[in-house]
């Protein structure tokens, strides 16, 4: 039996699975569009945004990331959101404006 493939909504969050003869229908249809591998073998389906349906907001870049280690292993580790200490006055005053105080 085909592996199934992914099927994902315009805005990327998981429908479900479907098999490869209904990806391509969807396809040929101009209901999604079909990834598929260097090799031609399909990687996912993605849904098209239809009229009507809202906005897709933008999502920016990822906040954490693969990290390559010097011993050759690979981690996740978070994105620095600024050089130095420029973001700490703001960090300390985020924490605190959502203290409570006893």
């Amino acid at each position: 039996m085909a592996k199934p493939i992914p099927l994902y909504a315009a805005d990327l969050r998981l429908c479900g699975w479907i098999s490869e003869q209904r990806a391509i229908r969807l396809e040929r249809l101009g209901l999604a569009k079909v990834v598929r591998h260097p090799k031609g073998h399909i990687a996912r389906c993605l849904y098209h945004r239809r009229p009507g349906e809202p906005i897709i907001r933008l999502r920016g870049k990822a906040y954490s990331h693969r990290e390559r280690l010097a011993d050759g292993n690979i981690t996740w580790t978070l994105r620095r959101l600024g050089k130095g200490d420029e973001l700490r006055p703001l960090f300390l005053q985020v924490v605190a404006d959502c203290t409570v105080q006893s």
